[in-house]
């Protein structure tokens, strides 16, 4: 059995879920609480949970970033809410040089088991402040898990394992996905530790992650109607990356592309295929190809929006020059 459920409504279900069943779990950020949070993942949840578990912050992440911190280490499970990616930039010192560090400092006296969620992500005509795709930063951090939930499932079901993690797990919501529709199976599993193979095919494997899975699939059909079969892998955990899953599927088809909503330079890409380059060079038929946003801050008009991200025909594009 199965049951249609949004991107939203399966990320508000899974928090919904850990405040009921664990009173140490709550809420705090930016209009979490009387607003019902900017995208409603906590809609009504003021009401039903309280003052004390369902936290609205000043505009000061580096302050409730860092509170959480603080709660965390008290043996609390805090969810904070950071608004957008490009507002997380005000925390990385809580972030990169707290929470990332307390177990290694303290000879794993301490552990930080906090979630960070925020949203990422372009193509909403939010223009470059508001727009950032910044997950391979956090990527580049040891000590701490990220995570890039791409489907309604995942969206569902990464969260209890992610508060459950003693480290500190950020996730990002990319939110083009937000109304998102699927079916949930009621049998779903969901783990924080390894990649997905969303797509089997032959002729190229196609890796990615966040809100370029839909295009990576909607370019894989249009390879299909012309015979050519791709393999797509959904990166799902970029740290830690699960390597093994990424060199089966490129050794496999022996061509790949990656696609990634960040820019080339210094790239999350630019990791996968480093790696691939590490790994399995001499199972390649091809070079490794990438399809990037291009190296410009992200433009507010509309066609130049669409033109500076990824997009299903670039990534069609990609994998055809690769098979000449």
């Amino acid at each position: 059995m199965s049951r249609k459920l949004s991107y939203r409504e399966a990320m508000r279900e899974a928090m919904h879920e850990a405040l009921t069943g664990d009173p140490r779990v709550f809420l705090m950020g930016e209009d979490v609480g009387m607003y019902g949070g900017t995208y409603a993942f906590s809609k009504d949840f003021l009401g039903e949970f309280g003052p004390e578990r369902i936290r609205d912050t000043p505009l000061s992440e580096l302050g409730f970033v860092g509170a959480g911190i603080g709660a965390a280490l008290g043996g609390m499970r805090p969810i904070v809410e950071v608004m957008t990616v490009n507002f997380s930039l005000l925390a990385l010192d809580q972030i990169v040089n707290s929470a990332a560090l307390y177990r290694h400092m303290s000879g794993g006296q301490f552990s930080v088991p906090l979630v960070i969620r925020m949203t990422t992500g372009a193509g909403r005509q939010l223009a470059a402040q508001h727009s950032h795709s910044l997950e391979g930063w956090y990527a580049h951090i040891p000590g701490i898990k990220v995570l890039a939930p791409a489907t309604v499932e995942d969206a569902r079901g990464m969260l209890a394992p992610a508060l459950a993690d003693p480290d500190p797990v950020v996730i990002f919501e990319h939110a083009g996905l937000f109304n998102m529709e699927d079916d949930l199976a009621d049998d779903w599993t969901v783990d924080i530790r390894s990649a997905k193979v969303r797509r089997v095919g032959t002729d190229v494997a196609i890796i990615t992650h966040g809100g370029s899975l839909p295009k990576v699939l909607a370019a894989a059909e249009q390879l299909a109607a012309a015979g050519i079969e791709a393999e797509v892998v959904d990166l799902r955990v970029l740290r830690p990356l699960d390597t093994a899953t990424i060199m089966a599927s490129v050794a496999r088809c022996r061509r790949a592309v990656v696609v990634d909503e960040g820019w080339r330079s210094g790239s999350l890409a630019a990791e996968v295929m480093a790696r691939i380059m590490e790994n399995v060079f001499y199972e390649l038929d091809a070079p490794v190809a990438r399809v990037c946003s291009e190296e410009v801050p992200i433009p507010y008009a509309k066609h130049l929006e669409d033109a500076a991200l990824p997009q299903a025909e670039k990534i069609v594009a990609a994998v055809k020059g690769l098979l000449g």
